[in-house]
């Protein structure tokens, strides 16, 4: 039987929304889920409710719980990480504001830019160290991580393991899901898609109706105003207000004629122009909304709803890719992230970018973006000299490899101000970053 370890199993919506999902699978029957988290009380609140749910259900599976990670390890065949490093909204405020105070206009401060470099120095040592222990214990098991920043994570682990079966899965993706169904008109299950570029940098290069294999492209030309003027923004499960900023959604989608798989401003992290162009009332309306319901959301949250027997959607991606896996299915999961091997030309093989993947017994392998177009990909390479130079600071420990990633950000340009705001942050988050010398 299969063993699948949920690394940072304490939170609530990660660690219940998949092992409700894995209840719901047969092909999971008999599987042993053991939960791993540095915080034993969160630990052991979702080992109660997963317990009291496998009871109530009758699911056949064991549930084991332990903060010892080389414990939890043993013999496992899949494991799925998801931590944070922190406290996520104060350091995350931090990563965003700070830069600012030193005239380094970036754009909401997670993923790109130079506060997604402070974000990527804090969690990408985390979850190197985590996959030191899984390379000694299980160097065979599939590993999915749900962790931000996604391709500075995952292109930390891929450098130092290139052998591990480590792939980078986000949800950004099933925006098509929501979107595309009302703009063509059709069900999803009768639309193909091709998208990919980076992690949140990502855009829709095919689109078509599978019984008629008609482009998609024009009816989506043809609404897109319309539509996107008035969608609400679904991030993360929150839902934000009509009217949330769209100018760079906008821009990108005029300038370069296809669509961005991001709705949100996550988008401006990795471009140097993207201020001028966003309504930064807005952005800081979204976040604000956004925060404070993420701060209040398990206040009166149903612990049922991850267990809804009558629900067959999945809460998270991940058990249908396993089952895929495990059948040796040969199917297309529309977004993975993995090392570069041509799958987007433009983009050097070992930066971590976003693509189609088939997915069998091997585990995921990519699927090449034809024609991917040499306008949008030169943005996507921007990125690469940043991605690497993070690397470079997370394995070596370098502050000289920090501030070089901040050099070669699009979004840096200043580099006194650069020197300076780094130095700010290692006293600052001196608690996390105290390893660079």
């Amino acid at each position: 039987m299969n063993k699948i370890v949920l690394i940072g199993a304490g939170s609530t919506q990660f660690g219940l929304g998949t092992i409700g999902d894995i209840f719901k699978s047969k092909v999971l029957e008999g599987s042993t889920i053991v939960l791993h988290d540095i915080n034993p009380e969160s630990l052991e609140n979702t080992k109660k409710i997963s317990e009291k749910y496998k009871e109530e259900l009758n699911v056949k599976c064991n549930i084991l719980a332990t903060t010892n990670l080389k414990e939890a390890l043993k013999n496992a065949n899949f494991c799925i990480i998801s931590i944070e490093a922190g406290d996520r909204f104060k350091l995350w405020d931090q990563d965003w504001q700070i830069p600012l105070d030193f005239g380094l206009k970036q754009i909401m401060g997670e993923n790109g830019g130079p506060g997604g470099l402070f974000h990527s120095l804090r969690i990408a040592p985390e979850i190197v160290k985590i996959c030191d222990e899984i390379v000694k214990v299980c160097p065979d098991a599939f590993i999915f991580n749900y962790s931000n920043p996604m391709q500075r994570v995952c292109h930390s682990v891929t450098t130092k393991y290139p052998d591990l079966k480590f792939t980078g899965l986000c949800h950004e993706i099933a925006s098509m899901e929501r979107q595309l169904p009302t703009l063509m008109e059709t069900d999803y299950s009768n639309i193909e898609i091709k998208a990919g570029g980076l992690n949140h940098f990502s855009i829709l290069i095919d689109v078509k109706y599978k019984d008629t294999q008609k482009d998609g492209y024009p009816i989506i030309r043809k609404k897109f105003k319309e539509y996107y003027s008035t969608l609400v923004n679904d991030h993360e499960g929150f839902l934000s207000e009509p009217g949330a900023e769209r100018g760079l959604f906008f821009n990108l989608y005029e300038k370069y004629n296809f669509l961005p798989i991001t709705t949100d401003s996550h988008l401006g992290e990795y471009i140097q122009w993207a201020h001028k162009v966003v309504d930064q009332e807005a952005i800081n309306h979204f976040y604000n909304n956004y925060k404070k319901k993420c701060m209040t959301y398990y206040e009166n949250v149903s612990y049922s709803a991850f267990f809804d027997k009558n629900n067959k959607e999945m809460n998270e991606r991940i058990v249908p890719i396993i089952e895929a896996i495990i059948e040796d299915s040969n199917i297309e999961e529309e977004a993975v992230n993995i090392p570069n091997k041509k799958f987007i030309d433009k983009v050097p093989d070992n930066i971590v970018v976003e693509v189609p993947g088939i997915l069998n017994k091997n585990g995921v392998t990519g699927v090449k973006l034809e024609n991917y177009p040499s306008s949008f990909g030169t943005l996507l390479n921007n990125q690469s000299g940043v991605i690497e130079l993070t690397t470079e600071a997370v394995l070596k420990k370098s502050k000289q490899s920090a501030y070089l990633a901040l050099l070669a950000d699009p979004v840096v340009d200043d580099a006194v101000a650069a020197e300076k705001l780094l130095n700010k942050m290692l006293e600052t988050q001196k608690d996390y970053l105290g390893y660079l010398n």
